[in-house]
């Protein structure tokens, strides 16, 4: 693990999301529990067995990876060992990197957090540590504990601030992304992604295919509809992936284009295919679907005074009872500015919502602000 090299994908993270599919998506059992069994064999990964109490395929898989284990870090253990008393801090320094890697490569999160630790101690490459900090952030995603990526992203970046290079610097931001879509933060993941479009590098947390799905699945909710044409459907990156992101590019383009029918459609697949799959996404799906119906209505209300409910359900390939049982709870919880009159079956759009006179009040304010500050300025330079 030199200064320079490219950070090694360990733990792999596409284990949790097979795991995950197995117990949750039945209809991608079979193919997850094939996936799953060759990473494990792949990367050793007895701990991992063990901790999720998981049954192998055979009786002698587990005892044959735990004998791997062991001959593996014996083996590291006898190199550090003669390092410590034959060879310099270089050595040494690669060595007990090379052993908390293979740690986290194995799934040993309880061994691999110390190691990595005692590797950081006696690393001096900036490179080096960060690439150590951000396999920690790894260990955090893979065994979702959140508190471990939260302060491993703080230190990551404070070490980047002291001296860091642009590739690690541009590596973090698809961290921050990931964890940002792991707490519902959309709106801020969506930024980093997309910042990320034309330098992705970070090769060792997903492959780039994935990387340009989660863009465009955040950008959809978290992007307005100028951002969604400059940044997404007019992206060079985004249109020579379309083979691999079909659903998600057909989610936005209806949205963009106002094909509200096609639009619900493709909702459908996307969160089939990319929500409820992914352990990650998986408890935002509801949150996700709900907002970009709110979206997607709101754009259509927006180009008028008042419409009827059978226009609006017929824009969207619904029933009218099911336009107006959505709109009646979005209205409610104050999210659509609308009136429904069932009498007449018509409804009525509010131009200036209590939403928008607050956003307005505090834009007002802030402007207020700006201009007292200014006044102050002024009132100094003049005095």
């Amino acid at each position: 693990m030199a200064d320079d090299s490219v950070p090694q994908p360990f733990p792999n993270l596409q284990v949790p999301q097979w795991h995950y599919q197995i117990a949750n998506v039945e209809r991608l059992r079979d193919e997850a529990s094939s996936s799953l069994w060759k990473a494990i064999e792949k990367d050793e990964m007895a701990p991992y067995v063990r901790t999720n109490n998981l049954k192998p395929p055979s009786d002698d898989l587990l005892p044959t990876l735990e004998k791997r284990n062991a001959e593996e870090l014996e083996s590291l253990d006898t190199k550090l060992k003669d390092a410590e008393e034959n060879l310099g801090e270089s050595e040494i320094s690669e060595l007990l990197r090379s052993k908390a890697m293979y740690l986290c490569r194995i799934g040993n999160k309880e061994a691999a957090i110390p190691a990595l630790e005692t590797a950081l101690e006696k690393t001096t490459g900036l490179g080096a540590r960060i690439d150590l900090v951000l396999a920690m952030v790894r260990m955090g995603l893979f065994s979702a504990d959140t508190q471990l990526v939260i302060s491993n992203i703080a230190r990551a970046a404070d070490l980047i601030d002291s001296g860091g290079d642009w590739d690690r610097r541009n590596r973090l931001k698809v961290y921050r992304a990931l964890h940002c879509m792991s707490i519902r933060d959309f709106k801020e993941a969506a930024e980093l992604l997309i910042d990320s479009l034309s330098t992705f590098t970070a090769t060792e947390l997903m492959e780039y295919e994935e990387f340009v799905a989660l863009t465009v699945l955040a950008a959809a909710v978290g992007c307005d509809r100028k951002t969604l044409k400059a940044k997404i459907l007019s992206s060079s990156e985004v249109t020579g992936c379309i083979s691999s992101v079909t659903e998600l590019h057909a989610m936005v383009e209806a949205l963009y284009k106002s094909s509200y029918a096609a639009f619900f459609v493709a909702l459908a697949e996307v969160e089939q295919r990319y929500l409820v799959t992914n352990p990650i996404l998986a408890p935002h799906a509801r949150y996700y679907i709900r907002e970009m119906r709110i979206k997607a209505y709101q754009q259509l209300l927006e180009s008028y005074r008042s419409l009827t409910l059978e226009r609006m359900s017929r824009s969207f390939g619904v029933s009218e009872a099911f336009i107006d049982r959505d709109l009646s709870r979005f209205i409610a919880n104050g999210r659509i500015a609308c009136t429904i009159d069932k009498v007449s079956g018509v409804i009525t759009t509010d131009k200036l919502s209590s939403q928008n006179k607050t956003a307005l009040y505090e834009q007002f304010l802030k402007q207020g602000d700006l201009l007292l500050s200014d006044m102050h300025k002024l009132h100094r330079v003049v005095g």
